[in-house]
């Protein structure tokens, strides 16, 4: 019989992270909804005020530290390279039945959760369809999208039925893509493609919806991702890449892709989690990156890059 989730634990408040709080809090009630963080963290929350669209959040703000009851669903919106640090805060709050999502963007994310954690906890997770931001306190969304979600070898599937029927219960989004791992592909195609060309080019989507450098290097950047999910084993195509262009091509031209947004702010970049990627496992399959290289000499200069072994 498959378990029931009546709670959800919210690691991390950037644009992803104070949505899903807003939506989970509202459906939920705020006492079953915790946004866990260390204490000094948890004190600013409280301190500034976090509005949603312009509404200010009542959320429940918890010391990690000092929590004992075990998660029912955790859920990590962090970035990248806060992803260790919460895991080791939060690690005390995974038990046996705890299950694991993460709206990170890249692949790698979920590979961290289940070394730590053990691969079953995991639910897999792409979240896409959204445009959010967040400035200072205020996140905005204008589209909310939806998680897709699912489990890869190892992976229980009595733990994405309890993610569905959570997700039934609530009314909130999401789909079951058929091939989870060629989806995961498709949506790093996607953002190795897009994020880091209007990043570089220092645009919006406009940059790459018009014929020019800078589309012609998304598609370059994209056609290296192929080859390596390929050679990966994921049977990535052009028409994938055709998909997700028609997708790039109907967003709103003035918008920015997170990257842009990160360094437009002088945070780090999540370069790592795409060319890295990228040129990491190119490398090991003997593939020319060289579209991916320059992307990481650019933003890797003055960023540390994590890469990890596949």
């Amino acid at each position: 019989m498959s378990k029931t989730i009546n709670t959800i634990d919210i690691v991390g408040l950037g644009a992803l992270g104070v949505m899903y709080a807003d939506f989970f809090t509202k459906a939920l009630g705020k006492e079953n909804v915790r946004i866990l963080a260390d204490i000094n963290r948890m004190e600013r929350y409280k301190k500034e005020q976090i509005t949603f669209n312009g509404e200010a959040c009542d959320f429940q703000y918890s010391d990690a530290a000092k929590e004992s009851r075990p998660s029912e669903l955790m859920l990590f919106a962090v970035k990248y390279g806060a992803l260790e640090t919460a895991m080791e805060e939060n690690s005390h709050l995974i038990g046996e039945n705890t299950i694991l999502l993460s709206v990170l963007n890249g692949i790698r994310s979920e590979e961290d959760l289940g070394r730590r954690f053990g691969g079953d906890k995991v639910v897999h997770c792409i979240a896409q369809k959204m445009a959010a931001m967040k400035e200072g306190n205020a996140a905005v969304c204008t589209n909310k999208g939806e998680l897709a979600i699912g489990v890869l070898d190892g992976g229980r599937e009595e733990n994405l039925a309890a993610v569905k029927d959570f997700f039934d219960r609530t009314g909130f989004a999401y789909s079951c893509p058929e091939d989870m791992r060629h989806a995961m592909w498709g949506k790093l195609l996607c953002n190795v493609g897009v994020n880091q060309t209007v990043s570089l080019f220092e645009g919006t989507y406009r940059s790459v919806q018009q014929e020019g450098g800078a589309r012609e290097m998304m598609k370059a950047a994209m056609r290296e991702t192929i080859l390596v999910a390929n050679a990966e084993g994921v049977e990535l195509s052009e028409k994938d890449m055709a998909d997700w262009i028609a997708v790039i091509d109907g967003l709103n031209p003035d918008g920015e892709p997170s990257m842009r947004q990160d360094s437009k702010a002088g945070r780090k970049t999540e370069v790592a989690l795409f060319a890295g990627t990228i040129c990491e496992l190119g490398k090991q399959h003997g593939i020319a990156t060289p579209v991916n290289d320059r992307f990481l000499e650019t933003y890797g200069q003055n960023e540390s890059l994590l890469l990890l072994p596949h």
